[in-house]
């Protein structure tokens, strides 16, 4: 449709300390702050935005509310243990020393890493 030409993805975080998750998105995960307002920030993530705002009351969900398509999740599980950055290990997955986890078919590799508020992102390269 052409509606959406020239349209950016945005993924919404929320967290409960704004330093602490500024802190983590730009010095730890290396993202670029795009634009930032009274409500929160908009880092750039690819060719769309992830958007963190600080509510009080929030609350994480265990599941992945943001991930990353990436060329080589390895390389990128990698570079983030070396900013502090610890994968997520799931009870019973089969993943890897390195915390990946391949699909059954190997057309997959997916980790997962959560920020300082409890969020669940994911990295994940497709085969």
């Amino acid at each position: 449709m052409v509606i959406w030409q020239g349209a950016r993805g945005v993924a919404f975080v929320h967290v409960r300390d704004a330093a602490a998750a500024h802190d983590f998105y730009a010095n730890r995960l290396g993202l670029s702050l795009a634009a930032n307002d009274e409500y929160g920030e908009f880092f750039a993530l690819g060719d769309g935005l992830l958007r963190v705002t600080a509510l009080p009351d929030f609350q994480p969900s265990p599941h992945p509310v943001a991930g990353l398509h990436v060329p080589d999740v390895a390389a990128m599980v990698r570079q983030l243990a070396g900013h502090g950055v610890a994968m997520i290990r799931y009870p019973g997955m089969g993943q890897d020393e390195a915390g990946i986890w391949a699909s059954p078919d190997g057309r997959w590799r997916i980790a997962w890493f959560a920020d300082p508020d409890g969020n669940v992102l994911s990295l994940s390269e497709g085969r």
